[in-house]
């Protein structure tokens, strides 16, 4: 089965290595940006950066469930990387510079299910997924406006 992404990216008025300290801190500063689709979000190893583990409970479509994330690959002021544990799916948040302008871009690619499930998660996942990660964006920009 074909992998299935779900993106949203955002320009915002702020330098790329202040955005990137934001999002990689998970123990101070991610948690800010969260939206309410994930609860009870935990650090359980690290904290800042590569190596960081991270549960939490993620609803999507009326489906909650508890992931569990590590920090898989760092590319400092550019690139995050988590992986999921407990399935195949990838998210990285990219920072592209451009003055005192950002595009934040936040990408998940996973494998979907099997079955009946996998098809509706095919079909509608990634339009909501999108949906949380540009609420996430707009939440990091008002976040970022306030940490000057």
């Amino acid at each position: 089965m074909a992998a299935v992404t779900a993106v949203a990216e955002r320009t915002i008025a702020a330098p790329a290595g202040r955005l990137f300290t934001l999002v990689s801190d998970f123990r101070e500063h991610h948690p800010r940006i969260l939206p309410p689709a994930f609860q009870d979000f935990t650090v359980e190893s690290g904290g800042v950066g590569l190596g960081t583990v991270t549960s939490s409970r993620f609803t999507l479509g009326g489906t909650t469930e508890t992931i569990r994330t590590r920090v898989s690959r760092v590319e400092p002021d550019r690139l995050i990387e988590e992986v999921v544990e407990t399935r195949p799916m990838t998210t990285t948040f990219r920072f592209l510079p451009g003055g005192d302008l950002t595009t934040v871009r936040i990408e998940t690619t996973w494998e979907p299910r099997g079955g009946f499930r996998g098809l509706l998660e095919r079909a509608f996942a990634p339009r909501m997924l999108a949906k949380i990660y540009a609420d996430e964006l707009h939440r990091l920009e008002d976040y970022a406006a306030t940490q000057q």
